[in-house]
C-alpha cells in the first residue's frame, strides 16, 4: 500500500493533529503516522481526564476534550490516519521526483511526500510492562484507559506511582465499586496535592508492594500483591491498570541521521527545519535555545513548521498564509 501526500506528520499528538489541520487548511493534502493504536498522543494515552489549564481560550478542559477537539478540526481535511504503526525506514528519492521522500512503516506501508513533520512527543512511546499480568491484557488489563465509562461499578485496581496513576484513582473513584492503589515505594512522584486527594478518599492505598499475580477466567477476577518483607495478599478486581509510565524511545529515527541534543530530542533551527533537508520537528521532540516544552508552544511550532514545509515543497508559495479570517468559510444557521 502507497500513500502519496504533500506532507507526512510523524505523531498523532495535539501538535500532530493540529498540523494536520493547518497542512489542510493550506490546501496540503496529510498522512499521519502514529505508533499508538488511538489518536490524541500522550494526552490520549496518561491523561485523556484530567484538566489542562494552559491552552489559550480555554480556561480548563480535559485531555479527552481537547483530543477531541483537535480531531474534529483536523478532519475537516480528508488526512489519512495510520495508526499502531511506527514510521522507520527514510529513503531520499531522486533529484527531481515531485515527491522527495518516502516512509515505510513497521507493517510495511509506503508513504511518499515532498515533505516530513516529526512531532512525536518523545519519540516512541511504549508502555512499561507489568509482568505479572500479561497474560490478561486486554481481558482487563489496561495501560491507559481509553473510556472510563468501562470501569463502573467494577473493582479497580491501580498499579504506579506517578501523575497517570493518582490521576486514575481520583476519576475512577466515583464511579468504581472501589479502588485499590498498589506501589512498590512508600513515597508516590505524583503531583502532591493529588497525592493528599487520594490519600483523603475512598481509595485503599497499599505501598511497599508489588503486584505478583493476577488470575480469573475469561477476564481478570483477582490479583495478588507482595508486601516488602510480609505475606501475600489478595484483592478482587475485574479491572487493572498498569499505569507504569511509557518508555521513550526515538526508535528507528536514530537511523535518519538527524542531529539529536541529549540522545532524545531533535535539533531544529527557528523554522523548525533539521538538518536534513525537507525534514521539519516540532512540539516536545524538538530542542533549540530557549526551548520550552508546553503544548502552547507545540501549536505555534508545528504552523511554523508546515508554512515552512509548504515553502520547501513548492518554492514559489508564499511563507505567509494570510490571515484564517481572511479566508470565506460556510457558517450554518439554524433558526
Amino acid at each position: 500500500m502507497t500513500t502519496d501526500v504533500d506532507i507526512l506528520i510523524i505523531g498523532a499528538g495535539p501538535a500532530g493533529l493540529f498540523g494536520a489541520y493547518y497542512a489542510g487548511a493550506r490546501g496540503l493534502s496529510v498522512a499521519v503516522i502514529d505508533s499508538l493504536s488511538q489518536l490524541g498522543g500522550q494526552v490520549t494515552a496518561m491523561y485523556p481526564e484530567k484538566q489542562i489549564y494552559d491552552i489559550a481560550g480555554l480556561p480548563a478542559v480535559s485531555g479527552r476534550d481537547l483530543v477531541r477537539g483537535l480531531v474534529d478540526q483536523a478532519t475537516q481535511y480528508e488526512s489519512t490516519f495510520i495508526l499502531g504503526e511506527e514510521a522507520q525506514l527514510h529513503e531520499r528519492l531522486p533529484e527531481g521526483s515531485l515527491r522527495r521522500h518516502q516512509v515505510t512503516t513497521s507493517s510495511g506501508k509506503v508513504v511518499r511526500c515532498g515533505a516530513v513533520i516529526v512531532t512525536g512527543g518523545i519519540g516512541t512511546f511504549t508502555p512499561r510492562p507489568l509482568p505479572a499480568g500479561e497474560d490478561f491484557l486486554g481481558r482487563g488489563l489496561d495501560y491507559f484507559v481509553p473510556d472510563s465509562a468501562e470501569y463502573a461499578g467494577k473493582d479497580v485496581l491501580v498499579v504506579g506511582g506517578g501523575d497517570s496513576a493518582i490521576d486514575w484513582c481520583l476519576t475512577l473513584e466515583s464511579i468504581a465499586a472501589s479502588v485499590t492503589l498498589v506501589h512498590r515505594r512508600e513515597q508516590f512522584r505524583a503531583h502532591a496535592a493529588s497525592v493528599t486527594e487520594v490519600r483523603s478518599s475512598s481509595v485503599r492505598i497499599v505501598t511497599n508492594a508489588e503486584v505478583v499475580r493476577l488470575d480469573g477466567g475469561a477476564v481478570v477476577e483477582k490479583a495478588t500483591y507482595q508486601l516488602k518483607g510480609g505475606e501475600a495478599s489478595t484483592v478482587p478486581c475485574q479491572k487493572v491498570v498498569a499505569a507504569l509510565g511509557f518508555t521513550a524511545n526515538l526508535g528507528p529515527l536514530r537511523e535518519w541521521e538527524l542531529e539529536l541534543a541529549n540522545n532524545r530530542h531533535i535539533v531544529v533551527d527557528s523554522a523548525m527545519r533539521t538538518n536534513q533537508p525537507g525534514i521539519f520537528a516540532a512540539g516536545d521532540i524538538t530542542d533549540y535555545d530557549g526551548k520550552v516544552r508546553l503544548i502552547a508552544v507545540g501549536f505555534g511550532e508545528v504552523a511554523t513548521a508546515v508554512n515552512n514545509a509548504a515553502v520547501y515543497i513548492d518554492p514559489d508559495a508564499q511563507l505567509f498564509p494570510g490571515h484564517s479570517t481572511d479566508t470565506p468559510h460556510q457558517v450554518s444557521l439554524s433558526a
